[in-house]
């Protein structure tokens, strides 16, 4: 049986092989398999996984970095901050001779300065920034949280000191600093591209400071990057580094055999036992914070009904999933809150699968004959769902017992997620992996109103007793007072189920024995400033 999966793999391989030189791609570098395209180059108007891991980290940097160990800010950009007395004023301290990036379109005539942050973050905040509606005025994470309501100014207050004003105190504003989307951009690239009249580019042909710069995309191709030889870190251990598009599993497994890519995202599962037998394979696997949902569309009949939401959860077997999806390499979730979470709620029951009961409450609702459904199914594999298509066909059988007829519904990557943005959906499968430690990061970005107004909130679920439970859990920087207010929001969450946390994956992620400095971060993210090949 192994003999066969790996003569198939290798089939794939040469057949894939054949579609186009791989040659260019190593020279010089590394490659890394990725499993979609990015949607832009603007961490700041994505929330998707796919779009941050490939340009975050290489492209930019932020005000504040974490620590992947503790989930601790460290200094990044800014070298050091103070916050006032009332939570309501902070000031940065940027560092100096921080170098931008130097490009066939760009180059730069001054190092990074705190005209710079308030360029990037204006840009969010004012409806009336030249740059603002660029791209369409989406920026979903900022939008999620709040970010316009929160922050009231952005200012300099001097070449190197930025100084933001907050209309009330927030526990969660440093860590939302920290994220990957809080990338810092280049004020003086915006004014030249808005002089030539050509503002979209700034989203396109990016610019920032971070380890890589910017050198060539080719759609649902590559995507390819130089090192950039002024970073303030230290220059980076490859010359080169190539995103090689391949969505499909099979394939991206078969290049890592074949040595055409040096890291692949999300190893499938199944295949496990085979690659870690093989002394030119080495799998890297850590706890990670996230979480896998089943969301439903509640702003469309029946999903909008409390009793139908409760019956759709009881008719699934979600420890059948487990086995099925994720091989047993996950945690079943008990809300959206991971275990390891400071803030996780342990007097959360675990899932009930009770089919009787669910057709009980269907009839309750005036549902007693089922209805028809479709379920979303993400294209892509992601750490929190390694196989959305093997999930909804196994919660297709599951609705079908209590008479609830599911269709499976999927599209390419980006149109999927244009058209779950527009609310086409009845119920979607899809997650949430955390950008920092801090528990509001699996609250607000996933259930509140205004991330059903931004698109990030899938389940467009706006309920104003839950915005107030997790709003007031922001008001304070004592640590249990907020607890107490995150546990009470799961258990709100628990009973009106606007989705269905179905499990807490480990990250996992495959390389060539011969590549180092490569490390899995549990807040999110990749970052490849460090890996380098070796000589075996």
């Amino acid at each position: 049986m192994k003999y066969l999966s790996c003569l198939s793999l290798l089939c794939v391989a040469l057949l894939s092989g054949c579609s186009r030189d791989q040659g260019p791609l190593r020279e010089g570098g590394l490659v890394y398999c990725a499993e979609g395209s990015p949607e832009h180059f603007n961490p700041q108007r994505v929330t998707s996984g796919t779009t941050i891991d490939i340009i975050s980290q290489q492209l930019y940097d932020r005000l504040l970095d974490i620590d992947p160990q503790s989930g601790d800010l460290l200094p990044a950009l800014a070298s050091s901050w103070q916050r006032s007395a009332d939570g309501r004023t902070y000031e940065f301290q940027l560092r100096p001779d921080v170098q931008f990036h130097q490009t066939h379109y760009f180059t730069p005539g001054r190092p990074l300065q705190a005209a710079d942050v308030v360029f990037t973050f204006n840009r969010i905040l004012q409806p009336d920034h030249p740059f603002h509606a660029v791209g369409g005025a989406v920026y979903p994470y900022f939008q999620s949280v709040d970010w316009t309501a929160l922050v009231t100014e952005v200012r300099a207050t001097g070449p190197l000191t930025v100084q933001f004003q907050l209309s009330r105190p927030d526990s969660s504003f440093l860590s939302n600093l920290a994220t990957d989307f809080a990338a810092i951009l280049s004020a003086e690239y915006a004014g030249q591209l808005l002089a030539s009249g050509r503002p979209t580019q700034i989203d396109s042909l990016p610019v920032g400071t971070g380890p890589f710069f910017f050198r060539e995309y080719q759609k649902d191709v590559l995507v390819r990057f130089y090192r950039h030889a002024n970073y303030w870190r230290g220059e980076a251990a490859m010359a080169q580094l190539v995103f090689d598009i391949v969505p499909n599993n099979a394939r991206r497994m078969a290049k890592l055999l074949t040595h055409e890519c040096d890291i692949i995202a999300y190893p499938r599962l199944a295949e496990l036992a085979l690659i870690t037998e093989r002394p030119d394979v080495r799998v890297q696997e850590s706890t990670s914070m996230n979480v896998g949902f089943w969301a439903f569309n509640t702003r469309k009949a029946p999903f909008d009904n409390v009793k139908v939401r409760q019956a759709l959860s009881l008719a699934i077997n979600q420890r059948a999933i487990l086995q099925a999806v994720y091989f047993n390499q996950a945690t079943a979730a008990r809300s959206v809150l991971p275990p390891t979470s400071w803030a996780f709620n342990p007097q959360i029951p675990l899932h009930e699968y009770n089919p009787q009961r669910a057709r009980e409450l269907l009839a309750e609702a005036g549902y007693g004959n089922g209805f028809n459904m479709n379920i979303w199914a993400m294209p892509v594999q992601r750490l929190y769902n390694p196989n959305a298509l093997k999930m909804a066909e196994l919660l297709q059988a599951d609705l079908a017992q209590i008479g609830v007829n599911a269709s499976i519904v999927s599209y390419e990557w980006n149109a999927f997620r244009r058209r779950l943005s527009q609310g086409e959906h009845d119920s979607v499968l899809i997650g949430w992996a955390a950008d920092n430690a801090d528990p509001d990061n699996f609250f607000r970005p996933l259930l509140s109103c205004a991330a059903a107004d931004s698109g990030s909130n899938r389940a467009l679920w706006c309920d104003p007793v839950f915005d107030r439970m997790i709003n007031q859990a922001l008001l304070t920087s004592d640590q249990q007072q907020r607890r107490s207010y995150y546990l009470a929001a799961q258990q709100y969450l628990h009973n009106e189920l606007p989705l269905v946390a179905m499990a807490h994956s480990q990250r996992i992620q495959a390389l060539n024995s011969q590549v180092e400095g490569v490390s899995i971060n549990p807040y999110g993210g990749i970052a490849l400033f460090q890996a380098r090949r070796v000589q075996p």
